[in-house]
């Protein structure tokens, strides 16, 4: 009888990190769903998607409602917007807070009972978590994902699942030149280059595959030596 694949639930599928995300599993041998607000340019038989707005509570909750039993459940979708003291958007706060926060919790209170024994919940932070000038904001939401990860994977633990959050330093992705950063410009890191999609996507290939299994609740930080 033929193996049924591991099945990977991915946020952001449609660039960047999780688009990386996405074409690495898939290389690997999964099945992945994939949640972004535009379709991806890509192509597979073990590959579908839904549109889905994050920031829309009602609709995340319809995009999740028939989706079936998973191996991994990760979050890559965001959004950087950036403003010293005295020039806070609110708005742009709140935003932030619930794509990468409020989006986290609800995916994960829906499909943690979806998940299969040796599941994985990957939530992909930033280097910034600890706080970084001009990006108050961003580093707030970043920093509650510890919390998040480490409930978690207390919680988890008994069903032999795994939570996990990775921070990336500055990633060579759409991201990087969005616009609404324009006032904390990307510094290369000591290595002489940002972070590749593809990099990240190898570690979270590995994270939720098989050999991984004793990790939970950790954090790696990939910066190219920017943390040192």
């Amino acid at each position: 009888m033929t193996e049924q694949p591991r099945t990977a639930l991915v946020t952001g599928a449609s660039s960047g990190i999780g688009l990386a995300i996405v074409e690495r599993l898939l290389a690997d041998g999964w099945a992945v769903m994939g949640l972004s607000r535009q379709r991806p340019a890509l192509e597979h038989p073990s590959f579908s998607w839904r549109a889905v707005d994050l920031s829309d509570r009602e609709a995340t909750e319809a995009a999740l409602g028939e989706i079936g039993p998973l191996h991994a459940v990760v979050h890559a979708a965001g959004v950087m917007r950036t403003a010293p003291l005295g020039e806070l958007d609110l708005d742009a706060g709140a935003a932030m807070w619930r794509l990468h926060v409020e989006a986290a919790t609800q995916l994960v209170d829906r499909l943690s009972g979806r998940l299969a024994e040796s599941g994985r919940v990957i939530l992909i932070g930033s280097r910034t978590w600890q706080g970084a000038a001009g990006r108050s904001q961003y580093a707030a939401t970043k920093a509650a994902l510890v919390g998040l990860v480490r409930s978690w994977a207390m919680e988890l633990a008994p069903r032999g699942i795994a939570a996990e959050r990775y921070r990336p330093g500055a990633t060579d992705t759409p991201m990087l030149r969005d616009p609404g950063r324009q006032g904390t410009p990307p510094r290369v890191p000591p290595l002489g280059r940002f972070v590749s999609p593809e990099e990240v996507a190898a570690y979270t290939a590995f994270i939720a595959g098989p050999l991984a299994g004793a990790i939970a609740g950790r954090t790696l930080v990939m910066c190219g030596g920017a943390s040192l």
